[in-house]
């Protein structure tokens, strides 16, 4: 059975179109990327590092990787969705770009120094069976940074609730049409996203701790980063979310090791592939 759907890669090929990041410099993409990179050894990298970025969409957290490393392999299961990362990753003469999915990765096994996969492995059929597949690509020792979406283990019963509510809505809302989905999800963004954000961004300039009010990680982030992730949040038709120990467990069970999770209170973790067979 193959590990990929078709409507779910056709899908992000038409929103990394409509959100091409086509400034990757921004702030936005900046403070994201040093977030989700906070926990990665890049001092443990040998000189001429080679890695994959597995979903790479519009390149985005490549354009920072590959200024780090010797090659980057950027990988993406949408052909859409790669020649945008090309255009934007035109400068970084390191990157190659496949057009692949996580079960045909075209690298040798044990041949990669380093690999992550950021917000791509929950919206697979098999999301252990997609982390298996880029640890045989890694050598022994190599790390591995993934964020999945969290199951809201950290979240009080009355935030999960609410999360139940607007699942709903992405269930609906996702198998519209993209020509209505689109701009659906850009009232979301509109009507929910801005206001919450900026609400919370306000109540954090008058001392309150907003960390457990919904959307508030968006208090300093752009509107153009809030219609990306409404849309990729509310448009799009599989969507998984694991709970801390669920993603341990799943990195622990594809053969990596020595795992540690972020600050964040979402899930991101790195772990190193087991220097013993498994």
């Amino acid at each position: 059975m193959s590990n990929i759907d078709p409507a779910v890669v056709a899908a992000f090929g038409r929103e990394w179109s409509k959100f091409d990041h086509a400034g990757l410099d921004s702030p936005d993409l900046e403070v994201l990327f040093q977030a989700y990179f906070s926990i990665f050894p890049w001092h443990k990298l040998p000189p001429n590092a080679q890695g994959f970025d597995l979903g790479c969409g519009t390149g985005r957290w490549a354009h920072f990787v590959a200024q780090r490393v010797a090659h980057l392999h950027c990988i993406d299961a949408s052909s859409t969705a790669l020649d945008v990362a090309r255009q934007n990753l035109w400068a970084h003469m390191n990157c190659t770009f496949h057009c692949a999915s996580v079960e045909t990765i075209p690298l040798a096994d044990n041949s990669a120094d380093f690999g992550y996969s950021l917000g791509v492995l929950h919206h697979v059929p098999d999301t252990q069976q997609g982390i298996r597949e880029c640890v045989r690509k890694l050598k022994l020792g190599a790390p591995f940074l993934i964020y999945l979406y969290y199951a809201f283990d950290n979240r009080p019963a009355w935030f999960r609730t609410l999360w139940r509510f607007s699942d709903l809505i992405r269930q609906f809302i996702s198998r519209l049409p993209f020509a209505i989905r689109s701009p659906f999800c850009d009232c979301i963004a509109v009507i929910i996203y801005w206001p919450l954000a900026r609400f919370c961004k306000l109540l954090e300039g008058l001392g309150v701790d907003v960390d457990v009010f919904p959307l508030s990680s968006y208090r300093n982030r752009g509107f153009y980063s809030m219609r990306t992730d409404a849309l990729d949040r509310f448009g799009t038709m599989v969507e998984k979310r694991f709970t801390r120990k669920q993603i341990s467990h799943m990195m622990e069970t594809a053969g990596l090791e020595e795992i540690v999770f972020s600050k964040s209170p979402y899930w991101c973790a790195i772990g190193y592939r087991m220097r013993e067979s498994g």
